[in-house]
């Protein structure tokens, strides 16, 4: 016979079990390089889904990103993102997404990321606006950077993994970056903000690609950077 003691002591252990189990599941949101956003290091970069459907299910945030493809020409790269409301009611965004990338071995890369194209290119520095999206609406965004090298001491960067938040603080999702981020030495990429894609016209997939839509195509291939070099 087990006396009233003796289970207490179990059942005070069990319970404090618990909690540190449940303290090891919370995380924090640290994001570098982005106005308003907390210092410190990014987060890990998670493991690969064992889904190949990006859009496959609609995770608690009721949003799902991906990627559009990629675009080069003359030295500068664009990503596309679309974030699709898969949920039940309306989903609100007001600013840019924010975004880390991971080396080979899913190491952070230590970068600048630019809210708006200035820095990258011109055409990309529309201000946020807010978008209310109803459910199985769409917005889209854009990231850009050049493939330069202008420092023979510095090593270029290339990024193999990219993550995607709607926002700071919160939750974010691998994204297929199409291809590596080939940043060069110049250290930081380009975002553009969040903005409410046209309903009305039907979401095309690329050849090879099933599900998903062609990449941007408003890049602006005849625009020198700002510093002259291509």
């Amino acid at each position: 016979m087990v006396s009233r003691d003796t289970t207490a002591r179990r059942l005070t252990g069990a319970t404090f079990a618990m909690a540190l189990a449940l303290g090891g599941c919370t995380t924090t949101d640290d994001h570098r390089g982005q106005g308003g956003d907390p210092p410190g290091p990014p987060p890990t970069a998670p493991s690969p889904s064992a889904s190949t459907d990006p859009l496959a299910g609609c995770p608690a945030t009721g949003v799902r990103i991906r990627s559009t493809g990629g675009d080069a020409a003359m030295g500068l790269r664009a990503l596309g993102l679309e974030l699709v409301n898969c949920g039940d009611r309306p989903y609100q965004l007001n600013g840019y997404p924010v975004l880390h990338v991971f080396d080979e071995q899913r190491e952070p890369v230590l970068l600048r990321v630019v809210n708006g194209g200035r820095e990258i290119t011109s055409g990309f520095d529309q201000p946020p606006r807010e978008v209310t999206l109803a459910p199985n609406e769409r917005a889209t965004a854009v990231l850009l950077w050049r493939n330069l090298v202008t420092d023979s001491t510095v090593v270029a960067t290339n990024g193999e993994y990219l993550t995607v938040a709607p926002a700071a603080g919160q939750p974010a999702e691998e994204v297929d970056p199409d291809g590596p981020i080939d940043l060069g030495n110049t250290g930081r990429i380009g975002v553009s903000a969040w903005k409410k894609a046209d309903s009305s016209a039907p979401v095309p997939t690329r050849p090879g690609r099933p599900g998903r839509p062609p990449a941007p195509t408003a890049v602006p291939t005849s625009v020198s950077p700002p510093d002259g070099r291509l």
